[in-house]
């Protein structure tokens, strides 16, 4: 598949399954990832993979997170079954250095970046992904137990894996909506 295809039809599916990327395809993945724009070469990225039993202290996680906020049954039930969407989970964190010239969110951007790149290594390779974030990549419970500290943030969970389900069309977007020219 050659880049502008890929960019051009990057989409996310519900619902992938074994196999997940492995050995060089993998490996291609991180690579992919560590090319992200980085003003200042502070590197700020932490990739933490979760796959098998990984993914089960994921959802534990997850899991502990919904208790402490004292939420009903339905949502905890829904956090534990979150990380299994995907045969592998990749939580995509920027490392934030503090009082660095380059600004906080340029370190966050740099990361977000990375996981984007990640997504589409993994389609280039003929795998599939979609990137998640919602309330737990944010709250205080999961971000101690993966070791985030100061500012640095969970800027997605990059769930891969291969296609399980039926691809949705792209749809198409007006250009004159989104585009201005001064």
């Amino acid at each position: 598949m050659d880049a502008l295809s890929l960019l051009l039809n990057r989409r996310s599916l519900p619902k992938l399954v074994e196999p997940a990327p492995a050995g060089d395809v993998l490996e291609n993945i991180f690579r992919a990832g560590l090319r992200a724009p980085d003003h200042g070469g502070l590197t700020p990225w932490r990739f933490i993979v979760s796959q098998g039993e990984g993914l089960t202290k994921l959802a534990n996680i997850l899991v502990a997170a919904a208790k402490a906020d004292h939420l009903d049954d339905f949502v905890i039930e829904k956090a534990s079954k979150a990380p299994f969407r995907a045969p592998m989970v990749i939580t995509v964190v920027s490392k934030v250095t503090s009082g660095h010239k380059v600004p906080v969110i340029e370190q966050h951007l740099s990361a977000g970046c990375a996981a984007q790149a990640m997504q589409m290594a993994a389609v280039a390779q003929g795998y599939s992904g979609f990137w998640r974030t919602g309330s737990w990549a944010y709250h205080s419970v999961v971000r101690e137990a993966l070791g985030l500290t100061g500012e640095d943030m969970i800027v997605g969970f990059l769930y891969l894996g291969s296609i399980g389900c039926r691809e949705a069309k792209v749809h198409e977007r007006d250009l004159a909506q989104y585009v201005e020219y001064l």
